[in-house]
Parts: structure tokens; sequence; C-alpha cells
């Protein structure tokens, strides 16, 4: 159920609607935008009529949510979510770079990997400290001993961090380092993860599963919206399809669906979407092209030597140029870089 307040509601009116939808079983979240306070309540709405809400004072109005993604849904918040941290804000105006290597392998790597990214002009730090590989025998990433060292690389050029939480047991340890969350696409699906993550006050990333379609994406995401975490960026990362001559399918036209569908922000990757360096500038270009919030591009100082990933990941001149690219292109579609 989607209850919108008329402009100048009380808090004594919109606390009064909260109380009956509680009395109704109803789980409410709030959102509050520049005008309209809006109550979206989870629970029975198919037996309970729209109009019980629509009598009370300082109600405009009391519409069912269709779609099964309630909190998630565009409906619930038109105006689009910002997610601010660290003093950016990720899903305003400005396109949030993120960047660095797949993983974390030694102190140097991390610290010439940080200084290449401040100077590139990109904001946020990321690599893993957990990887998940799909064989067991390669590089499974330094733990909290790499996350100490992607913290102090960070804070020593002036980036914030992101980095991948693989499950529910790691989200402590990661969330004391990192400024933002990172969920993979392997566990795009992990829901005790997900309502885990959900209890947190902290940003978090979520990628799109490897074969999942945009609504099971987004019903992922509500699995954290509705534990209270509202600040939630999607992240299109690319999907499996037919075609093996890249690592995935980018879904460019995912970004525009997004768009339209939640008011989520939304990333793209096009590091894992293709899966080779020499496709990652076209496909970032695209995807800032068609209203990404943002870009998560791997980046290392010397990636023929990189313990993983190092085929997709830009070299520092390869960086630059992007960089430089987008504050050509951001411009063109209303964003600045």
């Amino acid at each position: 159920m989607l209850i919108v307040m008329e402009e100048g509601a009380t808090e004594a009116q919109v606390q009064t609607v909260i109380d009956r939808m509680v009395e109704l079983q109803f789980n409410v979240h709030r959102s509050t935008g520049m005008v309209h306070t809006v109550l979206g309540g989870v629970g029975p709405e198919e037996t309970v009529d729209p109009l019980v809400f629509e009598v009370m004072e300082g109600v405009r109005e009391c519409r069912r949510i269709m779609s099964p993604y309630k909190l998630a849904s565009r409906s619930f918040k038109p105006s689009g979510t910002v997610v601010q941290v660290g003093g950016i804000s990720i899903g305003g105006n400005r396109v949030v770079i993120m960047a660095g290597p797949c993983s974390v392998e030694s102190r140097d790597q991390i610290q010439r990997s940080a200084e290449i990214v401040a100077r590139a002009g990109a904001s946020v730090l990321r690599a893993g400290a957990f990887k998940p590989r799909s064989s067991p025998y390669s590089f499974q990433g330094m733990g909290e001993a790499g996350l100490v060292l992607l913290r102090q690389a960070a804070d020593a050029n002036g980036l914030l961090v992101i980095s991948e939480v693989m499950d529910a047991s790691q989200i402590e340890m990661v969330a004391a380092h990192a400024d933002i969350l990172q969920i993979g696409a392997r566990n795009m699906q992990n829901y005790t993860l997900l309502r885990e993550i959900g209890k947190l006050r902290k940003p978090v990333v979520l990628k799109r599963g490897i074969a999942a379609t945009v609504e099971e994406w987004l019903l992922s995401a509500e699995y954290i919206l509705s534990g209270g975490n509202y600040e939630v960026i999607l992240c299109e990362r690319g999907i499996r399809t037919f075609e093996s001559y890249t690592r995935n399918t980018m879904d460019i036209s995912a970004i525009p669906v997004i768009k339209k569908l939640s008011h989520l922000p939304i990333i793209g990757d096009p590091s894992h979407g293709t899966g080779r360096r020499d496709f990652v500038l076209p496909m970032a270009r695209a995807a800032v092209a068609a209203g990404a919030d943002g870009l998560l591009v791997e980046a290392h100082p010397d990636p023929d030597r990189a313990l993983s990933d190092g085929a997709q990941s830009l070299r520092p001149e390869q960086l630059n140029e992007l960089m430089g690219q987008l504050r050509i292109i951001a411009p063109a579609v209303g964003r600045t870089l």
C-alpha cells in the first residue's frame, strides 16, 4: 500500500496514519521528499480498502502497489534516491567513479593503486579482501589484513572504500573498514546475507546475478530495503547469455529500465560486463550515456601480473583516458564528473 500525504501534513497526522497501518498489520516504511511524505506499507493490502486511509486527515491519495517489489518501486519514491556517503552523492547529478584492483595483493600494490585512482580523479577505491572465485585453487584474498591495507591506502589518498562481503559472518569486519559494502553477483540471491545487510545502516552495492531478470534483481534489493536499509545502489555487471566472446553480456538496456521501474541509483561495471580491458572503455562510455549514476571499474598498476582478473583490469594510462572521455560524455547527458 502506498500512501501519499498532503503537502504541509503535520507530523501528528502522519503518525496517526502510521499507527493505523500498524494496527492493520502493515510493516511501514517512510520516505520524506521535498514536498510530500510517502508511507509504504507491506502487508495485507489485498484485503484492505485504500479508502480506509484516503479519508484520514492529511492524506492526499492511497493506492495499492501492484509490482511484487514494493519498496524498490519508483512509486515509493518518485523523485529517486540519492545515497550520501563520505561527502559524495550517488544518484545525484554527478557520475561517481569507483576504481581499483580486483583484490588487495600487498601493501605496495594497493598503495600504488590508490595513488593511480586518486590521480585519475575517481572518488572511491575498490578492491576485494574476500574473493569468491570459481576455482578453489585461485587466489581467495587476504582477508582482514587486506581490509586494513585497503583502508590505509584510501585514507592516504583521500578516497572512500568499497569492498565485497561474501558471508553474514563478514559483515561487521568489512563494515568496520569500508564505506560501501558490495554484494557480488553470486550472492544476489543469498537471502540470509541480504536480510543481515538490511539491518545495517550503511550503503551497499547490489550486483545483478549472472542470470537474474530485472524483477529478480529488484526483489533481492527489496530484502535489504525491507530490513530498513534504504541506502541500496544497484550494479549492472553483465549477464550470462549464449555469447562466449566476452566474459558476460553487459545489459546496457537495464540501466534505463531500472530508472523507469525503481528509485534506486544504478552504476555499471564494464570490467565484469566484458572481461576484457579493450572493451571496458566503450562499455563504460555507453553506460554513462545510458544514464548510469556511476561506474565500478577494475584498474591495476601492473594488470599483466595481477593475481586475479588481470585481463579485465585497466592500465593506469587507460584509466586516465577513460576519465578524460567521461568528462566529455557526462555533460552531454546533463551530468557532471
